[in-house]
């Protein structure tokens, strides 16, 4: 008779460590995106997760720093005007750190060393913006401390964004990537979604400021978290004795790169013409895109509760949306589906200026920008891939940052110019406007190069 009992202590035990074990074997395999890594190596598919993971972390971290920081320099007396400006100044750093950064990365092959650095720079900078009001609350030097801060945690994540794109691309196998990014990017909003509610609502019930303070703390921890399992990640074209001799990246190399940027861009034509396309549209959103936030919170008063409801609708319609824009840009190629994003989102800004009063009206605008942007930021990555030489995607990647930036610091600029002089709305409507005359300048001047045969003789 056999002796088996089901009912045994020791064997419910044994069945919750198998049950354990298959959750964890169904985890591991949705941090690759599915079934497709399984024939990878051991080392592929621990990039893959740690990369996850890594999204997971520094997507709770941003949601709470980009959802509140405007609110939080509102608090600390930082003026509308004074906001304007440092988008503006922050993008004007920006732009002068790309092309270095992307230099070094080419000549010393460090782009897991050079990312982590700057993403820890990014860190230090928001646990500082935490700390620093217990210190310097009611001082007049607080403002200009807090502006500096949040100047440098954006030049540090700039420092470090040719390196990242040059490793993620070697990191996710271009035959799973969409799958791979799609479970990435679907725990990425999830996380944005839960955190932008449970903060939103403990920055409301702590008060001001201490609330922002206390949230940006936790950001600083999640933002730490996400660059542990980056570190820990393994860059499959490791840096050649050569490549990493710091002497070579400082020296003639880098100053020979900076006197080729001309000779290496007159050979893409294709990427002028959408450079310059993506000047104008930048250049037009952020006329209006800083003071957004800023009118929810001076003219319509909403609370960070509010605020944080409407963050978490907008990133739940963006995520919703970008799988069927996905197939649309599959069946109907990617430049229709661009187009037709380019001429729905001008409305944005003309039913913020023209229309929107209370908070129901907050929340729908907010539903619409998260299914249009959704859709648009999907494929303008894709469009960005198309336009960009593969073998120096690096360097023009930097290339193209720095368009978007020095294109978004002009616009904020003038945006702070002209807010005391025509308000709110006036701001909304030139927006608007600009943003119709963009799409017009993508219709005409930006084709399609895989439909031109460049990549095929190394131009595009």
């Amino acid at each position: 008779m056999s002796n088996y009992d089901p009912s045994s202590p020791l064997m419910n035990l044994d069945q919750l460590r198998a049950q354990w074990a298959g959750l964890r074997r169904k985890i591991t395999r949705f941090t690759w995106g599915g079934a497709w890594a399984a024939s990878l190596s051991t080392n592929q598919q621990r990039n893959l997760t740690l990369f996850f993971y890594d999204g997971l972390f520094s997507a709770a971290s941003d949601k709470i720093i980009l959802t509140y920081l405007t609110i939080y320099l509102l608090t600390l007396g930082v003026t509308r005007q004074q906001i304007g400006f440092l988008s503006s100044f922050t993008n004007l750093v920006d732009a002068l750190l790309l092309l270095p950064a992307a230099f070094i990365v080419e000549h010393t092959g460090q782009r897991k060393a050079i990312t982590v650095k700057g993403a820890i720079a990014s860190r230090v900078m928001v646990l500082l913006m935490a700390i620093l009001p217990f210190f310097l609350l009611g001082s007049s030097a607080l403002v200009w401390v807090i502006l500096g801060l949040a100047l440098l945690r954006d030049a540090a994540n700039n420092f470090a964004y040719p390196g990242w794109i040059a490793l993620t691309g070697d990191i996710v196998p271009i035959e799973g990537r969409g799958r791979y990014f799609g479970a990435r990017n679907f725990i990425m909003g999830l996380a944005g979604i839960l955190i932008a509610l449970i903060i939103g609502e403990a920055i409301t019930q702590i008060g001001e400021p201490l609330g922002y303070q206390l949230a940006y703390l936790l950001a600083a921890i999640l933002g730490a978290v996400s660059v542990t399992f980056f570190a820990r990640l393994r860059d499959p074209r490791a840096a050649t004795p050569s490549q990493s001799n710091p002497t070579q990246a400082s020296g003639h190399a880098i100053i020979q790169d900076f006197k080729d940027v001309f000779s290496s861009l007159k050979f893409q034509p294709h990427f002028i013409r959408f450079v310059i396309f993506i000047a104008v549209w930048n250049f037009s959103i952020n006329i209006a895109a800083p003071f957004f936030s800023v009118y929810m919170v001076d003219t319509l008063n909403l609370t960070a509760a509010m605020i944080g409801v409407a963050t978490v609708v907008n990133t739940a319609a963006n995520m919703l949306v970008q799988r069927q824009v996905g197939l649309l840009s599959d069946k109907w190629g990617n430049r229709v589906v661009t187009i037709g994003f380019l001429a729905l989102i001008p409305v944005l800004p003309l039913l913020w200026g023209v229309w929107v009063q209370h908070y129901w009206q907050v929340i729908l605008i907010q539903i619409l920008g998260g299914l249009l942007w959704g859709g648009f930021n999907l494929v303008s990555f894709n469009n960005l891939l198309m336009q960009t030489p593969t073998e120096q995607r690096a360097r023009f990647s930097a290339y193209y940052q720095i368009v978007v930036t020095l294109s978004l610091a002009a616009g904020a600029a003038l945006g702070s110019f002209l807010i005391p002089r025509i308000d709110f709305m006036g701001v909304t409507l030139a927006s608007t406007v600009l943003r119709w005359v963009a799409a017009l300048l993508f219709v005409l001047i930006v084709a399609d190069p895989a439909l031109s045969g460049d990549h095929e003789t190394g131009q595009i």
